[in-house]
């Protein structure tokens, strides 16, 4: 029997961009990338541009000056940082919606079960 690889966290966003961009072509949604391995002067002119740590990887912009933050993980065998929780946290007190999600899959159930509550028009 051959063991099941589990997709990267690269390969499930970009699932998800995929996806989204497909059902949703309307809509704006784009990558905050904040993650990965960098030059340490590239990332720190990254810092001082603006560059946090804990931004969920990506925001959709929505009518009536909504946003929904979209934060991946793997389906197995990741989990959400000290400073991810701390800006989801800080987030949900502004008042914005974070979607914490395991896989391309679980993204699209989350964001259609979203869309389907708090969205009347998209």
């Amino acid at each position: 029997m051959q063991k099941q690889t589990i997709p990267s966290e690269h390969e499930e966003q970009v699932g998800f961009i995929n996806w989204f961009r497909e059902n949703y072509p309307e809509l704006i949604i784009f990558a905050v990338p904040n993650g990965g391995m960098r030059h340490p002067r590239v990332a720190e002119k990254l810092k001082a541009e603006g560059v946090m740590a804990g931004v969920p990887d990506l925001c959709v912009l929505l009518p009536d000056a909504k946003v929904v933050w979209v934060e991946m993980k793997r389906v197995k065998g990741s989990r959400l940082s000290s400073d991810q929780k701390e800006f989801i946290q800080k987030a949900h007190d502004y008042g914005h919606t974070v979607l914490v999600c395991k896989g391309a899959a679980d993204a699209s159930k989350q964001i259609i079960d979203y869309f389907n509550k708090e969205l009347k028009n998209v």
